[in-house]
């Protein structure tokens, strides 16, 4: 099976996010090219979690599943429980309440951001209620291909 990879026109893997996909700019999620998706799959799901919080580890901003299989993924995924310009994906419950929420932590403090990308074998049945918790759980034995890709962020203002 090929490897799975993904990548952004926002920043490069471990580089900085631009103030524009952040909470304190336009808030706006980058986009994202994917390529080496497995030929049996059916659908993708992304997290994005903030990998330095000091009290909640791997602090989930964002949580979408049910996005049909695509190389490109548009920035700016609007808000709501259920994106029609991406064949009905489902947006859950994070920091970002059924939208994406970019980073934004504690002043001058610089925090490490991770989108993953997880390829599966199917759709999900899921509510918009749902958190990652719930994502993760539901795609257990669903997973076909996973990729990340990370960011750092320091809030200036």
């Amino acid at each position: 099976m090929k490897t799975l990879r993904i990548k952004s026109n926002a920043f490069n893997d471990g580089m900085w996010i631009p103030v524009k996909y952040s909470a304190r700019g336009e808030d706006l999620s980058p986009d994202f090219e994917i390529s080496g998706i497995a030929p049996n799959a059916k659908s993708i799901a992304i997290t994005f979690d903030d990998a330095s919080h000091p009290i909640f580890p791997n602090y989930n901003h964002w949580v979408i599943w049910n996005i049909p299989i695509r190389e490109i993924i548009p920035e700016g995924i609007p808000s709501g429980k259920f994106v029609d310009s991406l064949g009905g994906a489902v947006q859950g419950v994070a920091y970002g309440r059924n939208r994406y929420k970019g980073p934004k932590p504690p002043l001058k403090s610089i925090h490490t951001y991770v989108f993953t990308v997880y390829i599966l074998d199917s759709k999900l049945d899921l509510a918009a209620s749902c958190r990652k918790r719930d994502l993760i759980a539901n795609i257990n034995g669903h997973i076909l291909q996973e990729a990340t890709l990370s960011g750092k962020f320091q809030s200036r203002r």
